[in-house]
């Protein structure tokens, strides 16, 4: 059985971490689909500065738009919703198959809201409402100001897929919002069946404490974050507090892998995903790392739902001097700054090329 067979049979869906014009017009991604099962695929401002920087698949759109007058975000959200919703519509088969837990699409509100709870509630509804795709995730990041916008985005109807998470509290805290915009809409008497997923990265972990412990804990604490984080959400999903909501209907809030591509040169290309085989879990893989698995994936086993030896693990790193809870921190908001910055860039690259092309038209 094929690797990416293997994790779809354990319960695991395949996501693909990227998206580009032109991966839609060749055919690409409807080739992943088919042969590699591919049911989703998330996006990001990073991910969307590349495929507008280093292609020219948009250039023609960019033209049309700024002789129309669009510009900045307003031009660069009507580029990326063009993409969304024709990649929202290849999944749509897997969409209704999986009555609504997979097969889904994600666009992020500006990472200039990341302190803004309001904003953060407007742009969602605003977003979901422009797409009209019914599998479309909007990204709200799971921060302390992204926190009340992630419940109040739910109670609304808005699916929402929440990023930038990087350890059990900062999930527990969203799945808690979750909770709470569900129960909400049944006490409103709403249908209790509004998606999300939370969103864990796992490499920049190991990215961020390589120099800070010897040689044999490199490539070690993601993995052990991302075990603790599992044993938490299979509680959650055993709690009396979600067995009642989902007697009355509600879906699951998926756990969802992300920064699953190795960063290390010198670790194995599949460190990250062979180590995340979970049921009822979704990881989203590098164009880079979908090719890998493809081609010399071995899933060993499958993770331990009570999270196996991560307790242990994670010690070995609060003894050689790692604050974990002081690196979470750290990573969300640099995380939330690395998109702030992407979207800069992007701004600015779109600026550029329509006065490019302006000039050359």
């Amino acid at each position: 059985m094929k690797p990416t067979e293997q994790l779809r049979g354990l319960g695991q869906s395949l996501w693909l971490d990227n998206i580009t014009r032109g991966i839609l017009d060749d055919g690409t991604l409807e080739r992943y689909i088919r042969e590699y099962g591919i049911t989703g695929l998330t996006s990001n401002p990073t991910i969307f500065d590349l495929a507008i920087k280093d292609s020219d698949a948009y250039d023609s759109a960019i033209l049309a738009k700024s002789r129309a007058g669009k510009s900045g975000e307003a031009l660069f959200l009507e580029l990326a919703l063009e993409d969304l919703v024709r990649a929202a519509d290849l999944f749509r088969p897997a969409h209704e198959a999986s009555q609504g837990l997979d097969g889904w699409v994600s666009l992020e509100v500006s990472p200039l809201l990341v302190d803004d709870t309001s904003g953060s509630i407007r742009s969602a509804a605003a977003l979901h409402a422009r797409a009209q795709r019914p599998n479309l995730f909007i990204k709200i990041p799971g921060t302390p100001a992204g926190v009340p916008a992630i419940e109040e985005s739910i109670f609304a109807g808005v699916p929402i897929n929440v990023t930038l998470l990087f350890s059990r509290e900062q999930y527990l805290a969203v799945a808690a919002a979750y909770m709470r915009g569900i129960e909400r809409r049944i006490a409103a008497g709403l249908s209790p069946r509004v998606a999300s997923v939370a969103s864990l990265f796992v490499s920049r972990w190991d990215v961020a404490i390589k120099d800070k412990v010897p040689a044999e804990l490199r490539n070690r604490l993601g993995i052990a974050i991302a075990r603790r984080t599992y044993k938490a959400y299979r509680e959650v999903l055993g709690s009396p507090r979600w067995k009642k909501l989902a007697a009355a209907g509600a879906m699951p809030q998926r756990m969802l892998w992300a920064s699953t591509g190795t960063k290390d040169p010198n670790a194995p290309d599949l460190l990250y995903v062979e180590a995340l085989a979970a049921p009822d879990t979704i990881d989203t893989l590098p164009e880079k790392t979908l090719h890998a698995l493809a081609d010399h994936g071995k899933i060993a086993g499958v993770m331990a739902e009570d999270g196996g030896d991560a307790e242990a693990e994670i010690a070995r790193f609060t003894k050689a001097g790692v604050d974990v809870d002081a690196v979470a921190t750290q990573l969300q908001r640099e995380g939330g700054e690395s998109f702030s910055k992407s979207w800069d860039d992007l701004l600015k690259q779109i600026a550029s090329k329509s006065e490019v092309l302006k000039k050359a038209g």
